[in-house]
Protein backbone atom coordinates (compact mmCIF):
# COMPACT_ATOMS: atom_id res chain seq x y z
CA UNK A 1 0.00 0.00 0.00
CA UNK A 2 1.41 3.54 -1.04
CA UNK A 3 1.68 5.80 2.40
CA UNK A 4 -0.82 8.81 1.52
CA UNK A 5 0.55 12.28 2.36
CA UNK A 6 -2.10 14.39 4.28
CA UNK A 7 -1.20 18.34 2.96
CA UNK A 8 -1.56 20.53 5.97
CA UNK A 9 -2.46 24.28 5.96
CA UNK A 10 -0.78 24.88 9.11
CA UNK A 11 2.36 27.32 8.58
CA UNK A 12 5.00 26.05 11.69
CA UNK A 13 7.32 27.91 13.77
CA UNK A 14 9.23 26.66 16.80
CA UNK A 15 11.68 29.61 18.17
CA UNK A 16 13.68 29.27 20.93
CA UNK A 17 15.04 32.02 23.27
CA UNK A 18 17.60 30.87 25.16
CA UNK A 19 18.28 33.27 27.64
CA UNK A 20 15.31 31.87 29.28
CA UNK A 21 14.64 28.63 27.85
CA UNK A 22 11.33 29.55 26.62
CA UNK A 23 9.41 28.44 22.90
CA UNK A 24 7.69 30.80 21.02
CA UNK A 25 5.60 29.60 18.23
CA UNK A 26 4.39 31.03 15.21
CA UNK A 27 1.21 29.36 13.88
CA UNK A 28 -0.56 30.53 10.08
CA UNK A 29 -3.07 29.48 7.96
CA UNK A 30 -1.10 29.17 4.84
CA UNK A 31 -4.11 29.49 2.62
CA UNK A 32 -5.21 32.99 4.18
CA UNK A 33 -2.03 34.27 5.44
CA UNK A 34 -3.84 34.90 8.93
CA UNK A 35 -1.14 33.65 11.98
CA UNK A 36 -0.74 33.80 15.76
CA UNK A 37 2.19 33.92 18.06
CA UNK A 38 1.86 32.02 21.48
CA UNK A 39 4.57 33.47 24.52
CA UNK A 40 6.34 36.18 22.62
CA UNK A 41 9.64 36.79 24.54
CA UNK A 42 9.97 40.69 24.48
CA UNK A 43 13.83 40.68 23.62
CA UNK A 44 12.96 38.59 20.77
CA UNK A 45 10.59 40.61 19.26
CA UNK A 46 12.48 42.04 16.18
CA UNK A 47 13.29 38.12 15.53
CA UNK A 48 9.74 37.10 15.28
CA UNK A 49 8.34 40.27 13.79
CA UNK A 50 11.30 39.35 10.96
CA UNK A 51 9.77 36.05 10.45
CA UNK A 52 6.34 37.33 10.50
CA UNK A 53 7.39 39.82 7.45
CA UNK A 54 9.43 37.07 5.65
CA UNK A 55 6.53 34.58 5.78
CA UNK A 56 4.16 37.09 4.14
CA UNK A 57 1.92 36.67 7.39
CA UNK A 58 -0.85 38.78 8.73
CA UNK A 59 -0.66 38.15 12.79
CA UNK A 60 -4.01 38.76 14.43
CA UNK A 61 -3.55 37.42 17.62
CA UNK A 62 -0.64 37.27 20.20
CA UNK A 63 -1.44 34.42 22.61
CA UNK A 64 0.18 33.71 26.17
CA UNK A 65 -0.22 30.49 27.90
CA UNK A 66 -0.19 32.18 31.66
CA UNK A 67 0.97 35.50 33.07
CA UNK A 68 4.87 34.05 32.97
CA UNK A 69 7.44 34.82 35.83
CA UNK A 70 10.72 34.07 33.92
CA UNK A 71 11.05 36.38 31.10
CA UNK A 72 8.45 39.89 30.03
CA UNK A 73 5.76 39.10 27.16
CA UNK A 74 6.55 40.41 23.96
CA UNK A 75 2.63 40.85 22.77
CA UNK A 76 2.55 44.42 24.19
CA UNK A 77 5.98 45.87 21.98
CA UNK A 78 3.97 43.56 18.96
CA UNK A 79 1.00 45.24 19.45
CA UNK A 80 2.72 48.51 18.62
CA UNK A 81 4.41 47.89 15.70
CA UNK A 82 0.86 45.53 14.67
CA UNK A 83 -1.79 47.75 16.10
CA UNK A 84 -4.62 45.11 14.88
CA UNK A 85 -2.74 42.30 16.17
CA UNK A 86 -4.81 41.16 19.33
CA UNK A 87 -3.63 40.25 23.35
CA UNK A 88 -4.98 36.73 23.98
CA UNK A 89 -5.19 35.59 27.47
CA UNK A 90 -6.92 32.58 30.07
CA UNK A 91 -9.93 34.08 31.54
CA UNK A 92 -8.58 33.30 35.33
CA UNK A 93 -5.16 34.75 34.22
CA UNK A 94 -5.61 38.28 36.41
CA UNK A 95 -3.62 39.75 33.33
CA UNK A 96 -4.62 42.68 30.57
CA UNK A 97 -5.17 40.99 27.39
CA UNK A 98 -8.33 42.12 24.12
CA UNK A 99 -9.58 38.42 24.53
CA UNK A 100 -10.11 36.32 27.54
CA UNK A 101 -10.83 32.63 26.21
CA UNK A 102 -12.30 30.45 29.05
CA UNK A 103 -12.26 26.75 29.05
CA UNK A 104 -13.44 25.00 26.06
CA UNK A 105 -13.44 28.55 23.73
CA UNK A 106 -12.27 28.37 20.26
CA UNK A 107 -9.96 30.66 18.05
CA UNK A 108 -9.92 30.69 14.39
CA UNK A 109 -6.67 32.24 12.72
CA UNK A 110 -8.14 32.03 8.93
CA UNK A 111 -9.08 28.22 8.07
CA UNK A 112 -7.59 26.86 11.76
CA UNK A 113 -9.20 26.78 14.96
CA UNK A 114 -7.37 26.07 18.23
CA UNK A 115 -9.46 25.26 21.81
CA UNK A 116 -8.51 26.48 24.85
CA UNK A 117 -7.99 24.55 27.64
CA UNK A 118 -7.72 26.01 31.48
CA UNK A 119 -5.17 23.64 32.99
CA UNK A 120 -4.64 25.45 36.01
CA UNK A 121 -1.81 24.91 39.26
CA UNK A 122 0.92 26.46 37.79
CA UNK A 123 -0.89 30.12 37.82
CA UNK A 124 -4.29 30.08 38.60
CA UNK A 125 -5.03 31.22 34.91
CA UNK A 126 -2.81 28.60 32.91
CA UNK A 127 -4.38 27.71 29.29
CA UNK A 128 -3.56 24.78 27.06
CA UNK A 129 -4.32 25.48 23.69
CA UNK A 130 -4.99 22.58 21.07
CA UNK A 131 -5.38 22.00 17.12
CA UNK A 132 -7.15 19.11 16.95
CA UNK A 133 -7.19 18.56 13.36
CA UNK A 134 -3.38 18.75 13.13
CA UNK A 135 -3.25 17.19 16.71
CA UNK A 136 -0.79 19.38 18.32
CA UNK A 137 -0.79 21.00 21.66
CA UNK A 138 0.73 23.76 23.10
CA UNK A 139 1.04 23.45 27.05
CA UNK A 140 2.31 26.51 28.46
CA UNK A 141 4.47 25.56 32.00
CA UNK A 142 1.53 23.06 32.59
CA UNK A 143 3.22 20.12 30.92
CA UNK A 144 6.99 19.96 30.38
CA UNK A 145 8.71 17.48 28.60
CA UNK A 146 9.88 14.83 31.01
CA UNK A 147 8.88 17.59 34.01
CA UNK A 148 5.65 20.23 34.60
CA UNK A 149 6.17 23.55 36.30
CA UNK A 150 6.95 24.75 39.16
CA UNK A 151 4.01 25.34 41.87
CA UNK A 152 5.55 27.16 44.93
CA UNK A 153 4.39 30.62 44.02
CA UNK A 154 1.77 32.49 41.71
CA UNK A 155 -1.10 30.35 42.84
CA UNK A 156 0.92 27.43 42.15
CA UNK A 157 -0.96 24.14 43.51
CA UNK A 158 -0.03 20.70 43.48
CA UNK A 159 -2.69 18.87 43.66
CA UNK A 160 -4.11 21.36 41.10
CA UNK A 161 -2.12 20.75 38.66
CA UNK A 162 -2.06 17.07 38.44
CA UNK A 163 -5.31 17.38 37.86
CA UNK A 164 -5.14 19.75 35.13
CA UNK A 165 -2.95 17.44 33.33
CA UNK A 166 -4.58 14.16 33.64
CA UNK A 167 -8.20 15.43 32.80
CA UNK A 168 -7.30 17.97 30.06
CA UNK A 169 -3.53 16.87 28.75
CA UNK A 170 -3.79 13.14 29.09
CA UNK A 171 -7.28 12.73 28.25
CA UNK A 172 -6.10 13.36 24.48
CA UNK A 173 -5.02 10.59 21.91
CA UNK A 174 -1.69 9.38 22.18
CA UNK A 175 -0.05 10.45 19.04
CA UNK A 176 -0.66 13.97 19.45
CA UNK A 177 2.38 16.11 19.76
CA UNK A 178 3.12 18.37 22.43
CA UNK A 179 5.03 21.70 22.45
CA UNK A 180 5.84 23.64 25.87
CA UNK A 181 6.74 27.06 26.93
CA UNK A 182 10.25 26.01 28.18
CA UNK A 183 13.08 23.16 27.67
CA UNK A 184 15.66 22.94 30.05
CA UNK A 185 17.20 19.47 28.37
CA UNK A 186 17.47 20.12 24.81
CA UNK A 187 13.95 18.46 23.64
CA UNK A 188 11.83 20.36 21.76
CA UNK A 189 8.29 17.63 21.47
CA UNK A 190 7.46 15.25 22.98
CA UNK A 191 3.80 13.45 22.74
CA UNK A 192 0.78 12.42 25.03
CA UNK A 193 1.37 8.98 24.66
CA UNK A 194 5.07 9.39 25.83
CA UNK A 195 4.25 11.65 28.87
CA UNK A 196 1.85 9.26 30.30
CA UNK A 197 4.84 6.59 30.34
CA UNK A 198 8.22 8.58 30.81
CA UNK A 199 7.06 11.55 32.74
CA UNK A 200 8.97 11.32 35.97
CA UNK A 201 6.67 13.36 38.25
CA UNK A 202 2.79 13.09 36.77
CA UNK A 203 3.16 9.22 36.31
CA UNK A 204 3.30 8.82 39.76
CA UNK A 205 -0.19 9.12 42.27
CA UNK A 206 -1.25 12.33 43.03
CA UNK A 207 -0.40 12.12 46.64
CA UNK A 208 3.47 11.43 45.44
CA UNK A 209 3.34 14.03 42.95
CA UNK A 210 2.13 16.74 45.39
CA UNK A 211 5.42 15.18 47.74
CA UNK A 212 7.56 15.33 44.99
CA UNK A 213 6.18 19.06 44.23
CA UNK A 214 6.59 20.26 47.62
CA UNK A 215 10.15 19.05 47.96
CA UNK A 216 11.77 20.82 44.92
CA UNK A 217 13.60 23.08 46.86
CA UNK A 218 13.94 25.54 44.14
CA UNK A 219 15.49 28.90 43.68
CA UNK A 220 13.42 31.82 43.55
CA UNK A 221 12.88 32.97 39.76
CA UNK A 222 15.23 35.59 38.88
CA UNK A 223 12.83 37.86 36.78
CA UNK A 224 9.69 37.65 38.66
CA UNK A 225 9.84 40.70 40.19
CA UNK A 226 9.82 42.36 36.95
CA UNK A 227 8.23 39.74 34.87
CA UNK A 228 5.20 39.82 36.93
CA UNK A 229 4.08 43.32 37.05
CA UNK A 230 4.86 43.78 33.42
CA UNK A 231 2.76 40.67 32.16
CA UNK A 232 -0.16 41.75 34.34
CA UNK A 233 -0.30 44.62 31.83
CA UNK A 234 0.26 42.65 28.74
CA UNK A 235 4.43 43.50 28.62
CA UNK A 236 3.82 47.11 28.43
CA UNK A 237 6.37 49.18 30.67
CA UNK A 238 6.17 52.95 30.45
Amino acid sequence: PTLKMTKSNLIFRQLFDKDTSTYTYLLGCAETKAAIIIDPVLECVERDLKLVNELGLNLIYGVNTHVHADHVTGTGQIKKTLPNCKSVLGANSGGKADLYLKDGDKLSFGNLTMESRSTPGHTDGCSTYILHDQRVVFTGDALLIRGCGRTDFQQGCAKTLYNSVHSKIFSLPSDYKLYPAHDYKGMSVTTVGEEKLYNPRLTKTVDEFVQIMDNLNLAYPKRIDVSVPANLVCGIQD
